[in-house]
């Protein structure tokens, strides 16, 4: 079977403005899809309105655009393909694999089964819902059964889907596309190949590769980050107040990011052009380190 040529995204959310963690994500997905003569695509994550910053969508795009980077294929927004997850959905139910679930977030809670990314749905609806009352949300069915896979930085992970996740909401019961469903229908329809991002998303891939599965998507491979936190261990985000990048000074930040990244740059490269032709001449993964990234 001959290989695909390689094809990464960029997925920013426009729930507030990028800073250094979402930077050096956007470095090593950009530079991981430079080295293997492969595109880079951007796609902006709108599926979540009451959460969604104003103004945060065109502010990401000027940022990028002034740090230099340079993606291929048509601008995503996820507003726009509402018809590509309601097409998955529909499908998802036809084969089996998704159904109907009228149970609220506090009686998933009462349940007690906590697992590696909050709380475990106990199965309650699998079987259909209970008389009188009227789904709510959709959900996927998960194999009881181990998923694994080998991620090209962080090794091989594994989960018990059913055990440690539990059947995945779809559509959520605001009547909002749920993250899972539409990432992984995006990938397929863009023909992604190889997912590089965050290591703060290792533990919804599993879950993600079975909804692959499930949908008849092609094969992807994996590449998770190391995320940046605080001095507290908290990831870098607009939660834990992170600065937004500042496209003022972008020669240093792409210094800083890459050295993050295991990739100093030389006392002598100095303009972003510069840096830019040093990394995409210098990039290995190899370098790159596996665990989280403490700023001081």
């Amino acid at each position: 079977m001959v290989p695909r040529p390689y094809r990464g995204r960029f997925a920013p959310s426009p729930t507030g403005l990028l800073h250094a963690g979402s930077l050096s994500t956007a470095i090593g997905s950009y530079l991981e899809a430079w080295v293997h003569g492969g595109e880079w695509w951007l796609r902006i994550e709108d599926l979540d309105p009451p959460r969604e910053m104003a103004g945060a969508a065109d502010a990401i795009l000027r940022t990028l655009d002034a740090f230099g980077f340079e993606w291929q294929g048509e601008l995503a927004w996820q507003h726009d393909r509402h018809e590509l997850y309601r097409a998955a959905l529909a499908q998802l139910i036809a084969q089996g694999h998704a159904y109907g679930c009228a149970c609220t977030r506090k009686e998933i809670a009462a349940a007690g089964l906590r697992g590696p990314d909050g709380m475990v749905y106990p199965g309650t609806c699998r079987h259909g819902v209970v008389a009188g009352r009227e789904a709510r949300a959709w959900r996927l069915r998960v194999p009881d059964a181990e998923l694994a896979f080998d991620d090209r930085l962080q090794g091989r992970y594994a989960q018990q889907l059913q055990h440690d996740i539990g059947d995945v909401v779809l559509l959520r019961a605001d009547g909002f596309w749920a993250y899972q469903l539409a990432v992984v229908v995006d990938d397929i329809a863009q023909g992604m190949t190889d997912i590089v991002r965050g290591a703060d998303l290792l533990v919804s891939t599993p879950r993600q590769l079975w909804l692959r599965q499930c949908l008849g998507g092609a094969p992807v491979t994996h590449c998770h980050l190391p995320v940046l936190t605080n001095a507290a261990g908290e990831k870098l985000s607009k939660q834990t107040l992170a600065p937004a990048i500042d496209a003022a000074n972008v020669a240093l930040q792409l210094r800083q990011a890459l050295a993050w990244l295991g990739h100093p740059v030389p006392a002598d490269v100095q303009t972003r052009d510069e840096i830019w032709q040093w990394a995409r001449q210098n990039w290995q993964l190899g370098r790159v380190p596996a665990g989280p990234i403490v700023l001081a």
